[in-house]
């Protein structure tokens, strides 16, 4: 109990409304190198995304989004700086806690779509819910519901050898969308898929926000970038501009 009412009072104290999904406040991040050699991925990161918004998180090789989307992914924690996901301070969780967030509140949509191979699509899609202890009747039924979203459901007992590229990056998102997660982080979701693919993964992830989804789109890709409504761009670690996409501007 103790712990709950720490974790509330220092949400308050930053100012953390209901509106926010995902609140960082002077993020950094530290890699040591050895002979005493550091590397400052993140340098004093602050941001704020609300609820219900779709956001990219677009830089260059080595300017930091990576190491963004681990910290916001509940994948690694940061050298200093605090982190509230869905009001929960989450940057100073154990390995065990981080896991535990990070099955209930995010879902994860990958450039290689980390599908088991000898699984089908609806065992592929029933994961989360194995880990986290949903009963068979249950897993079975939310896995369909979640693959009929993504328009899958004539190839639910596929494996992914019998898909196409874009049908396993379906697969990879009705997984992301099975636990009804807080946010949805896609990193490079486009990255191994053709042009016309790729347009109809991204319509997608519209359709996903359209639907109420929180939406945090990790990319290099300027044009990828432009679907969602926001744009963060990262350079050297820190945020060097963040605003309206185009596409937003257009609307």
């Amino acid at each position: 109990m103790a712990s709950q009412t720490t974790t509330e009072t220092q949400v308050g104290a930053a100012g953390v409304a209901p509106a926010d999904m995902i609140v960082v406040e002077d993020l950094w991040k530290t890699y040591d190198m050895g002979s005493e050699q550091q590397v400052q991925a993140l340098q004093g990161i602050s941001l704020r995304i609300g609820r219900g918004e779709y956001v990219a998180i677009m830089g260059p090789s080595g300017s930091g989004k990576s190491t963004l989307m681990n910290l916001i992914g509940c994948l690694d924690t940061p050298s200093k700086g605090k982190y509230w996901l869905n009001g929960h301070l989450v940057s100073d969780l154990n390995d065990d806690e981080l896991a535990r967030i990070r099955n209930k509140e995010i879902g994860f949509v990958f450039q290689t779509f980390n599908l088991l191979a000898r699984a089908t699509a609806l065992h592929n899609v029933e994961l989360p819910l194995i880990y986290n202890g949903t009963p068979a009747e249950e897993r079975d039924q939310r896995a369909r519901a979640s693959l009929e979203a993504v328009g899958l459901n004539e190839r639910m007992l596929h494996k992914p050898n019998e898909l196409s590229g874009g049908q396993r990056q379906r697969v990879a998102i009705a997984r992301a969308l099975v636990n009804h997660p807080s946010i949805i982080l896609a990193d490079e979701p486009t990255g191994n898929l053709d042009s016309k693919t790729g347009v109809e993964i991204m319509a997608l992830f519209d359709d996903l926000h359209h639907h109420g989804n929180t939406i945090v789109l990790v990319t290099h890709e300027a044009d990828i970038a432009e679907y969602a409504h926001r744009v963060v761009h990262i350079r050297d670690g820190k945020i060097f501009s963040d605003e309206p996409s185009s596409r937003r501007q257009q609307s």
